[in-house]
């Protein structure tokens, strides 16, 4: 059974922390933490709220190209590099962004997730200056994590707002791919609004929800880091990217400018939450669903089948029963619980979601407000 609250996909095997992760999304998706860490440190005050709030800008742009000069000289001095080592000597590195001036690091749960089980944090500036850091809450469900330094004064990179992206729109990624600390790359926003399920360290998948697609070249070791407009804005953190398979299907590990970014709309809300209760609260339906396929439990289309539903919960009290097949949230199809999965990231509770939903061969749509869990 699976939930998509708080169910768990069952799949063989246990994801090896600090591997290299293949999902057949586009060829392979590989998550890219297996490398070296990038950073951005953000311009702004002390706290998170006038750091990233405040600072928040459009980032539409009419320019065709970045100057990549002007953003390396005002966002290379603020990368850092994380690196976690475990007592064994494992360890790995990628990349992050300095969010406050007191020290709140933003990067990937993949990046740091050692750390969780007890795994040394350090991250190193763009100075050669090493510094001890802490992890202050993760979300393995968003790839999502903030790690702090003990530190004031720092450089701040500026929020951007990535729900003004325009695909076709210049951007620049930075990041330390292959170990290669303060590496600059351009490009531009292929696509927007990408749901890219991604193996995690627990046994339910991270989704990369409303995922920008950039074509700026990055590799293992950028996870972490950032993608900026052309005036050094945060607009989304470089997670993973897909590669063609080779031999025996095994992929490779190389960019072919098909990378993914969280969009900054989705991961500072998460980051926010992280700094201030050290946990992220999703919103929930109140289900427990499973996928099935056309044809299935005589439904027509592809869909989620509704296996539970929460007494007096959000779907119980819009009418959802056990039985009933949703095809639909929000207009968009769905199928997977990684498409339930991302609808959670990409809003809040109290939020209300349109769900259509079958039942003895009549389609009806409901709206359901969504609730607070964990």
């Amino acid at each position: 059974m699976t939930s998509a609250d708080n169910g768990k996909e069952q799949r063989p095997g246990h994801f090896p922390v600090w591997a290299i992760v293949l999902l057949a999304v586009l060829g392979a998706v590989i998550l890219l933490g297996a490398g070296t860490l990038g950073g951005l440190a953000i311009r702004g005050a002390g706290t998170l709220g006038s750091a990233l709030t405040a600072s928040r800008a459009p980032t539409v742009s009419t320019q065709s190209v970045c100057d990549a000069e002007q953003v390396a000289r005002d966002v290379l001095p603020t990368i850092v590099t994380i690196g976690v080592s475990a007592a064994d000597g494992s360890g790995g590195t990628g990349s992050g962004e300095v969010i406050t001036s007191d020290g709140y690091i933003l990067t990937n749960n993949h990046v740091i997730a050692p750390a969780a089980e007890g795994a040394e944090i350090t991250v190193l500036y763009s100075d050669g200056s090493t510094h001890p850091a802490k992890l202050v809450g993760r979300s393995p469900r968003a790839d999502v994590a903030v790690v702090k330094v003990d530190a004031s004064g720092l450089p701040v990179i500026q929020q951007g707002d990535s729900t003004t992206l325009q695909v076709g729109q210049p951007v620049v990624a930075l990041g330390a791919p292959l170990g290669l600390s303060s590496t600059v790359t351009t490009g531009v926003v292929s696509a927007l609004g990408r749901t890219v399920p991604v193996q995690s360290d627990t046994d339910r998948n991270a989704v990369l929800a409303d995922a920008i697609q950039t074509d700026a070249s990055i590799n293992p070791g950028n996870s972490g880091g950032a993608l900026v407009d052309c005036e050094g804005r945060l607009v989304g953190v470089n997670s993973a990217i897909a590669t063609v398979p080779g031999a025996n299907g095994v992929a490779g590990g190389g960019s072919v400018g098909i990378g993914f970014a969280i969009p900054e709309a989705v991961a500072i809300p998460i980051a926010q939450q992280i700094i201030e209760t050290g946990k992220v609260v999703y919103p929930t339906f109140g289900i427990g669903v499973a996928p099935i396929q056309a044809g299935q439990q005589g439904s027509e289309q592809t869909g989620l089948y509704v296996q539970s539903v929460t007494p007096g919960g959000p779907a119980d009290q819009a009418g959802i029963q056990p039985g009933d097949i949703i095809t639909r949230v929000d207009g968009k199809p769905v199928g997977s619980i990684d498409d339930l999965t991302a609808i959670q990231l990409t809003h809040q509770p109290g939020d209300q979601v349109k769900v259509t939903h079958e039942r003895d061969g009549k389609s009806t749509t409901t709206e359901v407000t969504l609730g607070s869990g964990s």
